[in-house]
């Protein structure tokens, strides 16, 4: 009997391998020929996850070679080509008009609208809006903040926060040359903490699977910088989230199969991002959650695909409270609501880069730490490639993972992998230079940001001199840089000023003589990387000479 899962990047792999334990012949497609997990399925397919009807033509074929049992994805766009496909087949899954309603933006804040789920105020926006009249039209529905996305995609793909006049216009351009069906949305910011929640939708039953707070970094783009996996919360909170998460899967007619919601806790209570018809990206649903709770969510979710009991999930679920919180006009339970809680945590953090072209990849200090349970460097991360601070979650360096009983431990274990994962740069790169000078975009002018912020003038004129060949940088920070308050943080990849130096020596201990204000000013901007980088190219202009 076959199983057809549509998708062969990593985030599909988990789904791939359950799908063999179940004992189905897997069949996967993917637009790529290369996709990394292609290798651990039994057949491939060539197919753009788009054209649902060769998707659908596949389907009938595997259907009269052996039978077709289910139709499944995870961590794609593409949730509406498996319930068009299940709908013309008559298998298990949302409905395709459902799984439209969970895709496409505009259309899932109309369901929220109408059913009166706590969401956003938006503004629906085509290439024939957009123009001097386009911004004066929102700002009589909602203010500055606003956030302006793509209806049709995920990954943060251009998505950003647009905070005044000479920042909107553009956006919403980029945001359409990044939607599928050229449409863009304009909506008002919700502030407060994020959440990102799974959930499997069975029998009119909702069982909550992966409860994590995500952390979003770096306006005004939405990078994800990881998630904590369970999120910390009293039960209050934590239950309304919940409540409005079921409602909101209720009101796009989410029935039969796996959801998905991004939500914020705002001071008025629950209010939903996004809702997805598929479980989530994101190493949540097949690393993060099956870690801390010891429950194959991919497989549970495979087997109410396929039609049968998912008995695990059954007896293992715990009852929520139905509390709808303070925004929500509805006193109707939509689904009966449980749980399958997290035993342990699980944290997830990526690693970034600044801008430049990569030379190699190594760690800093090999760790032993046994709670690191994976490292996952993005396939471009490598010789030649180019990188960048990222705008969106796609562009970021890799990912670690650890898991331990102690949250403190795991995350803790998490930050200091990435903290030693090394991206050397090629030096006297024009991307790297522009970065280190500070020359951005118009509306940009704050982004990338600076590794541990910036000096006064009167300051940076303090440090003077140079750092003497092969001296220790460890031994020589200006103390003007470290007494200044506004250094006493970490950078993205959670080194201190002290950590950088220190880690300079072992990744320089030989180095030519180097300007101590030019190197320090790197620093304070791009970290390690920027110390190393002005390192090699001193070294390449010296050769040079």
């Amino acid at each position: 009997m076959n199983v057809l899962i549509l998708g062969a990047g990593l985030m599909q792999k988990p789904a791939i391998l359950s799908a063999k334990e179940l004992g189905y012949k897997v069949n996967v497609i993917d637009a790529d020929k290369n996709a990394v997990s292609i290798p651990y399925a039994h057949y491939f397919r060539q197919i753009d996850l788009k054209d649902k009807e060769k998707i659908l033509e596949f389907a009938r074929e595997l259907q009269s070679d052996g039978g077709l049992k289910a139709v499944f994805t995870a961590g794609t766009d593409f949730s509406s080509s498996v319930s068009y496909v299940c709908e013309k087949l008559g298998l298990k899954a949302h409905s395709y008009q459902a799984s439209i309603n969970a895709s496409v933006k505009t259309q899932m804040r109309e369901c929220f609208k109408k059913e009166k789920v706590p969401s956003p105020a938006f503004v629906k926006v085509t290439p024939s809006d957009v123009n001097e009249n386009l911004l004066p039209k929102v700002l009589e529905q909602m203010s500055f903040p606003l956030v302006v996305k793509p209806v049709d995609n995920m990954g943060a793909r251009g998505c950003r926060m647009v905070r005044e006049k000479k920042e909107f216009l553009k956006a919403v351009k980029t945001a359409i040359e990044c939607s599928r069906s050229a449409s863009a949305i304009v909506e008002e910011y919700m502030e407060g903490p994020e959440y990102s929640i799974d959930a499997l939708v069975y029998n009119n039953t909702f069982t909550v699977t992966g409860f994590a707070l995500r952390h979003i970094k770096y306006p005004p783009y939405f990078i994800e910088t990881g998630h904590t996996m369970p999120a910390v919360l009293d039960k209050k909170t934590h239950d309304e989230l919940i409540s409005v998460f079921a409602l909101g899967a209720k009101a796009l007619g989410l029935t039969a199969g796996a959801a998905k919601a991004d939500i914020k806790y705002t001071k008025n209570g629950p209010m939903i991002g996004e809702i997805a018809g598929r479980l989530s990206g994101g190493y949540m649903s097949g690393w993060t959650y099956p870690y801390s709770s010891d429950l194959n969510l991919t497989k549970q979710g495979l087997l109410i695909a396929c039609g049968e009991e998912p008995e695990e999930l059954i007896s293992r679920r715990n009852k929520v409270d139905y509390q709808p919180g303070p925004l929500c006009q509805k006193a109707e339970k939509p689904y009966e609501l449980f749980e399958v809680p997290s035993k342990r945590t699980s944290a997830e953090r990526a690693w970034l880069s600044i801008p430049g072209t990569v030379e190699y990849v190594e760690n800093i200090n090999e760790y032993t730490d046994k709670a690191v349970f994976d490292v996952l460097p993005r396939a471009t991360v490598s010789l030649g490639c180019k990188v960048d601070f990222p705008r969106n979650n796609v562009e970021k360096c890799g990912n670690i993972i650890s898991v331990s009983n102690s949250e403190k431990i795991a995350v803790s274990s998490a930050q200091d992998a990435v903290s030693n994962v090394f991206i050397t740069l090629k030096a006297n790169n024009p991307a790297t230079d522009d970065f280190l000078n500070r020359k951005t975009l118009e509306d940009e002018e704050a982004f990338p940001p600076d590794a541990y912020g910036t000096l006064s003038s009167e300051d940076f004129s303090k440090i003077q001199g140079q750092i003497a060949e092969n001296q220790k940088v460890s031994d020589c920070i200006p103390s003007v840089i470290l007494e200044n308050e506004k250094l006493n943080k970490v950078d993205w990849n959670y080194n201190t000023i002290s950590d950088t130096a220190r880690k300079f020596d072992i990744l320089r201990p030989h180095h030519k003589c180097l300007d101590a204000n030019k190197f320090w000013r790197a620093v304070l901007r791009g970290g390690i990387q920027a110390a190393v980088y002005i390192n090699d190219s001193t070294e390449v202009l010296c050769d040079k000479k």
